[in-house]
């Protein structure tokens, strides 16, 4: 049972689905110039309480998610749109949601945090930077830089921003990332062909919802 729990584990694996793999974010090399977030006046501050960043993963026997909290996060919102911003994830805080306590849950979590997934002990945090936006289709395509171990690459997600008095809501859809690109490769039929059917899926899906108050 306890293999069992740690093959399925959260990190590297993303659900192997029409939808995910229509949500795959296209991943390109690092942005190297980043806005910073200097404009007091429209700079929101992240409620590290009310903010995470979800997670689902899995591989063809089942799945398992949960979330990941931030250690601190700014947004510069203008107009509706980002202007520039940065979330920084506590990778230690990654948490199972799918497990009971005494079920799996502890030993999933401690698998996902040890080396062979994301190492937290050498790796404590991942980062999110923004680098530009646009609003098309109703939503803001946010392109910014994802760190996540050693390894930084760009992205560009859809999010939706809510502004409410001297409060702000950016909420992401769901989009997935392939790990082997961030140099996760446990189990990944890519890497080893001979796993068959004992992989763990290269596609892990991801979504950001961050509240901030000014």
């Amino acid at each position: 049972m306890k293999k069992t729990i740690l093959a399925i584990a959260f990190v590297a694996i993303g659900a192997v689905s029409c939808k995910t793999d229509k949500n795959k974010a296209t991943v390109s090399d690092e942005i190297k110039e980043v806005a910073k977030t200097e404009n007091v006046i429209n700079t929101y501050k992240a409620n590290i309480a009310e903010s995470a960043v979800a997670w689902k993963g899995s591989k063809p026997t089942g799945s398992h998610n949960g979330v990941v909290s931030l250690s601190k996060g700014t947004l510069e919102i203008e107009n509706g749109n980002v202007k520039s911003g940065e979330f920084i994830i506590d990778m230690t805080t990654i948490s199972c949601e799918d497990l009971k306590a005494g079920d799996g849950k502890e030993d999933l979590e401690g698998h996902l945090k040890n080396a062979d997934f994301f190492d937290v002990e050498k790796f404590p945090t991942a980062k999110f930077q923004v680098a530009s936006s646009e609003v098309k289709g109703g939503k803001v395509h946010v392109t910014g830089n994802l760190t996540l171990k050693d390894v930084t690459k760009s992205i560009t997600i859809p999010a939706t921003i809510t502004e409410a008095d001297d409060m702000v809501t950016f909420k992401s859809d769901t989009f997935s990332i392939d790990r082997t690109d961030f140099g996760v490769t446990y189990k990944s039929k890519k890497i080893d062909a001979a796993l068959k059917d004992k992989f763990i899926n290269d596609l892990m899906e991801i979504s950001f919802e961050i509240k901030a108050k000014k």
